[in-house]
């Protein structure tokens, strides 16, 4: 005799809610989308206990007639798929027909639902997958779902249920992404009897994101608004000081439905790098629409996953959009000094929430420019000298470069297939040659240097130039021998002298790696550095990496790396404490996946190591040089790390809190 058998259909249901049922928040997220299929104008959602009691689900959507009632209990059955081609063309939340039929199975459900058309509704009730006869009764047009004692019939699963407030909390979350996701649908949240929300149906988002996250974040986000052939990105995203330490802040919905996606969350990081400090998130609302063709949202139990058949335009049209907005966007934080002295976020204009127009409107206002960055870091101060050299205006007629963007700031991952190998983006204007290189020519010779496996760059698309708020030099002073306070027209700027020199650094390496003319400063006598083993072994590792920053090294035999060579431009930098730093950072932290992106990560060490410093006193020349260039520098308003340079003070808040306005 086999031992063979076939599952009777009440396992096979339990078997299928353990995998869409995973806590009360699953069946609301089915239920939900089930009214929104049904067209549903108003939806009205209760839980009691967190849901483990009680969830209750009402809408004025199509409504179900008596023949259809029992079917919607039933595996796979469903009214949203004909043919297995339909399977490739989903353009509802739900369609597997397994959602009901298995709640049922683990729950004692009661089903009330009138079409408009009939005189009088009908109900069910089901009780662990037995359902009685349908009965008439009297009902609004529309659909009731009660879903009491959840898991009563598998007691292990319920015992694994966590807390009734965290288990309501992940209910909110689920009503959440379902109220972004629809707001031209009027939502009502009870718990235990409490109205937590009451939405009433909008046009825009904007409204529901200040009622789930709080008008200061509502006020402070960048609209975002693009189109590719037949995909549509519209949204918000979130200026970078509203940055959260999780992507709990990230909201990815397509067609309609939340999703999760390694590869958008990773465009979306990847548009942010250089705005954000390391660890930081950025926040973002963002639609995606996708012809149903173009899409398989049949990948995972719960929806969420989704797979799409030419990521790498979906990652690219994603990233360059959020680029292209930021260019055109004030990135500047603005301190609004308080009483208390807490200071608020960027206070930006509530504005009305444009609609997704795929030519962007007349009237939009011109954006403003970015502006500056802040970073600080211990470290032996750069030769005195050497800094004031930086800062010397080029002798050279020529009018300046332009700054490629392609270095480590939008690299993909080499895990993900949807990977695009470069984008373009454009840029402002560069900076001048730093003539004190010519100045340093006498020391000892200086070669090109070598260029084994060069960092290969596509050249950016220029930029009309920026109008940038103007910096009254004469006024500019220095205090705590770290900041930088000058007038703008809005009315001051506080500059943290170290981040905007770093940025400054980066931006000239980045230029002069991307157009392969690193000049490095040979030695006159190559310098031997004694490392720990596992750092000599990594900077050997990627000698000719470092070879195309200027920095030329080879083994010496055994932990000792000689130094040949140095970069020009940071030539007073000492060989050994540059070489130590570099092979301490390799050694430590994660490896960028691309070449591009382990360049950037280098330039980002190599520029905060020759910036000046904090508690560094600057003279009344270096500081007019260094606020001449800062109007040249490419993301200006943000250190190559994440941290602003400056935060402004407007006229009109320094007059309020005077009180003269």
């Amino acid at each position: 005799m086999g031992v063979i058998q076939k599952l009777p259909p009440s396992v096979v249901n339990q078997i299928a809610a353990g995998e869409v049922v995973e806590r009360p928040a699953s069946v609301v997220k089915e239920m939900m989308e089930n009214a929104i299929d049904a067209k549903a104008r108003r939806l009205e959602v209760s839980v009691e206990r967190g849901g483990k009691d009680l969830i209750r689900i009402a809408d004025d959507g199509e409504g179900m007639s008596p023949e259809d009632l029992p079917l919607a209990f039933t595996p796979h059955a469903t009214s949203k798929l004909q043919t297995a081609e339909d399977l490739h063309r989903v353009r509802t939340l739900g369609f597997r027909g397994e959602a009901l039929a298995a709640i049922a199975e683990i729950s004692k459900v009661r089903c009330q639902t009138r079409r408009a058309d009939a005189s009088e509704g009908s109900e069910v009730q089901i009780e662990a997958g037995v359902a009685g006869p349908i009965k008439s009764c009297g009902c609004p047009v529309g659909t009731v779902m009660e879903v009491r004692n959840l898991f009563f019939n598998t007691p292990v699963r319920r015992a694994f249920l966590k807390s009734d407030s965290t288990e309501a909390g992940h209910v909110a979350e689920t009503f959440a992404r379902v109220a972004l996701a629809h707001p031209e649908v009027h939502m009502t949240f009870r718990s235990s009897g409490k109205i937590v929300h009451d939405l009433p149906a909008v046009a825009g988002i904007r409204e529901r994101i200040a009622a789930f996250f709080g008008r200061e974040l509502a006020e402070s986000l960048l609209w975002v608004e693009g189109k590719l052939d037949q995909t549509s990105l519209w949204g918000y995203v979130g200026h970078p000081s509203q940055s959260r330490s999780s992507t709990k802040g990230q909201y990815l919905f397509l067609g309609g439905r939340y999703v999760r996606d390694r590869s958008l969350s990773h465009a979306l990081n990847e548009a942010y790098r250089g705005l954000l400090m390391v660890g930081r998130n950025p926040v973002a609302f963002l639609n995606l629409e996708i012809p149903p063709e173009e899409v398989d949202v049949n990948v995972h139990p719960t929806k969420i996953e989704v797979r799409f058949r030419d990521p790498q335009r979906v990652y690219s049209h994603l990233l360059s959009t959020l680029r292209q907005t930021f260019l055109g966007s004030d990135l500047h934080s603005r301190l609004q000094p308080v009483p208390g002295g807490k200071p608020t976020g960027p206070p930006t204009p509530v504005v009305e929430e444009p609609a997704p127009s795929w030519s962007p409107p007349a009237n939009r206002p011109t954006p403003t420019p970015p502006a500056s960055p802040a970073f600080n870091l211990d470290s032996e101060p750069a030769d005195r000298q050497e800094i004031a050299a930086w800062f010397q205006p080029s002798r050279k007629p020529a009018s300046p470069p332009m700054i490629p963007d392609s270095v480590g700031q939008i690299q993909p991952p080499e895990w993900s297939h949807s990977l695009p190998g470069r984008f373009e983006f454009a840029k402002g204007e560069a900076f001048n040659e730093f003539s004190s290189l010519e100045e340093r020519r006498d020391e000892a010779p200086i070669q090109a240097a070598p260029s084994p496996a060069p960092v290969r760059l596509e050249p950016a698309r220029p930029e009309p130039r920026r109008e940038v708020d103007p910096v009254g030099h004469a006024k500019a002073i220095q205090v705590h021998d770290s900041y930088l306070i000058a007038e703008t027209s809005e009315g001051m700027m506080v500059i943290d002298q170290h981040a905007l020199h770093e940025r400054i650094i980066y931006e000239e390496l980045r230029k002069r790696v991307a157009e392969g003319r690193v000049e490095s400063q040979g030695l006159l006598v190559p310098e031997p550095v004694h490392m720990a083993a596992d750092e000599a072994a990594v900077v050997l590792e990627h000698a000719d990496l470092l070879a195309t920053l200027g920095l030329e090294i080879e083994g010496f035999g055994g932990d000792t790396v000689l130094v040949r060579s140095v970069p020009a431009m940071l030539s007073g930098l000492q060989p050994d404490r540059l070489l130590h730093d570099l092979g301490e950072h390799l050694a430590t932290q994660p490896i960028p996946p691309t070449r591009d992106g382990l360049v950037a990560e280098l330039l980002h060490m190599v520029s905060c190591k020759a910036a000046i410093k904090a508690g560094q006193k600057l003279t009344a020349e270096e500081i007019d040089a260094l606020l001449e260039r800062r109007e040249l520098a490419a993301d200006a308003h943000h250190c190559p790390h994440g941290r602003p340079t400056a935060l402004i003070f407007t006229k009109s808040e320094l007059e309020k809190q005077f009180g003269r306005i």
